[in-house]
């Protein structure tokens, strides 16, 4: 696995949500994710008569997931399929406070939808942070070079 893919990944599941909307809809709403590396995608919960939901239950839906951590270093544009899933199993392994304090009923609340993002391609930008990024502004400084702060690239998944 390349270091960008390790790093990504890495990067990901170290920050607690971002924006996800789909394409037809045009519409981006802030929403925890739930990475799963080996999957490829992203998993959400969320309530069944949200606007993603009923665009879901239609079928999968192109859609994209927009994130950012300055204290990550990860900025990312990730386009993928959106689709309900019934997995109880999936639920149980993501389930936690932050989503149960979202539904009356537990975990078995019918009111749940659960949503997987199935990721195609991301654009990433990974910065550096704390004292490397002070250290290359001020070479940049005496050098008159560019500092380098980080990368830019492309994902296939």
């Amino acid at each position: 696995m390349s270091d960008h893919v390790t790093e990504f990944w890495d990067r990901l599941g170290d920050f607690q949500a971002g924006m996800l909307g789909t394409t037809a809809s045009g519409r981006l709403v802030p929403m925890a994710h739930y990475p799963d590396k080996e999957g490829g995608s992203l998993w959400f919960v969320t309530h069944a008569g949200t606007e993603l939901a009923a665009e879901s239950k239609l079928g999968p839906q192109e859609a994209i997931f927009i994130g950012s951590s300055e204290k990550q270093g990860l900025y990312t544009h990730i386009r993928g399929m959106l689709q309900v899933e019934h997995d109880p199993q999936k639920l149980d392994e993501i389930w936690n406070a932050v989503v149960a304090s979202w539904f009356d009923h537990g975990e078995r609340d019918p009111d749940i939808t659960l949503m997987q993002f199935k990721m195609a391609a991301a654009e990433v930008w990974a910065s550096v942070g704390g004292a490397k990024f002070l250290y290359e502004i001020a070479k940049a400084q005496v050098s008159g070079q560019k500092p380098d702060v980080g990368d830019n690239y492309t994902l296939s998944f």
